[in-house]
């Protein structure tokens, strides 16, 4: 049985191909990745490296030709681009006759309001679509993505947010890989759907929790929308950017993330690492990394 995983030189996707190493002899794992030269290290491991672009059909179906099962992480971009880049590689699936897709999706993703759901529902009715049995890992919110505010806190600064009370269900990306590797090789998985959700917190109790971790207290600043997009403008983010991160926030708010399940802990077979955990090693790299 030969497994492929695209992306997998992302920050997602290099966490499940190191859980599948666990698991499978390398010879059993390929990679599709756009710049290839950037998986010499997997390569050297014995892990076979393709190039595969999700805007090169070609290159698709060499990537996927022969594989048996095949794990699709939603691409970066607008929405546009990925609804079309992930159309291509579920086509080139199809094509290559793959025998099952896990796919990265969002929590909730056929009823939510949140920014980045419309790319999500197409992907899913796309898989549904080629009769290919699948699985949807509605991935919630990953921690990782909240970095910015653990190092502005770090630094002494408020946790700055326009969420509201909306909750979220966040949980480490290692958590998310080592799901998405347990489904790749786990049996019993065709024509699921997983909502992978840590316990939901709002924003006062992830500054609560990571203030717990640094030993101090953290001022939440609740502003609304507006004032949220002035001042990510003030720490850097790119104009290009600022409708996305006030998007998330209003997400958030809406109670787009606001999904409670126990899929994570089916999946894993343990419970995921609980959140003063994954905040200290979170802590701990922002420290090792300057």
């Amino acid at each position: 049985m030969k497994i492929l995983v695209t992306g997998a030189t992302g920050k997602l996707g290099s966490k499940v191909v190191e859980a599948l190493l666990k698991t499978i002899p390398a010879s059993d794992l390929a990679v599709s990745v756009r710049n290839p030269e950037k998986a010499e290290g997997l390569r050297a491991r014995g892990v076979e490296v393709r190039q595969g672009d999700f805007d090169q059909l070609e290159s698709l179906d060499n990537a996927f030709a022969g594989i048996d099962r095949l794990l699709i992480i939603s691409a970066d971009g607008d929405n546009d681009t990925r609804t079309r880049q992930h159309a291509n590689a579920v086509a080139a699936a199809e094509r290559a006759g793959v025998k099952f897709i896990a796919y990265t999706s969002l929590a909730d993703a056929t009823e939510s309001k949140n920014i980045f759901a419309p790319t999500h529902v197409a992907t899913e009715a796309a898989i549904i679509k080629t009769g290919i049995p699948y699985s949807f890992l509605r991935n919630n919110w990953y921690l990782e993505n909240e970095m910015g505010g653990i190092q502005g806190a770090i630094a002494g600064a408020p946790w700055v947010t326009s969420a509201g009370t909306g909750k979220v269900g966040w949980s480490l990306q290692q958590d998310y890989a080592e799901a998405a590797a347990a489904v790749l090789v786990g049996n019993g998985h065709e024509n699921t759907v997983y909502e992978l959700s840590g316990p939901l917190l709002t924003q006062e109790e992830l500054a609560t929790a990571l203030g717990a971790v640094l030993g101090k207290e953290i001022p939440v600043q609740q502003v609304n929308d507006e004032k949220y997009a002035e001042i990510m403008k003030g720490l850097g983010v790119p104009d290009f950017a600022i409708p996305i991160v006030v998007g998330i926030q209003e997400s958030i708010r809406n109670g787009s993330l606001e999904v409670e399940s126990n899929d994570f802990e089916k999946v894993l077979g343990r419970p995921i690492t609980p959140i003063n955990e994954a905040l200290t090693q979170i802590v701990h790299a922002i420290s090792q990394s300057k």
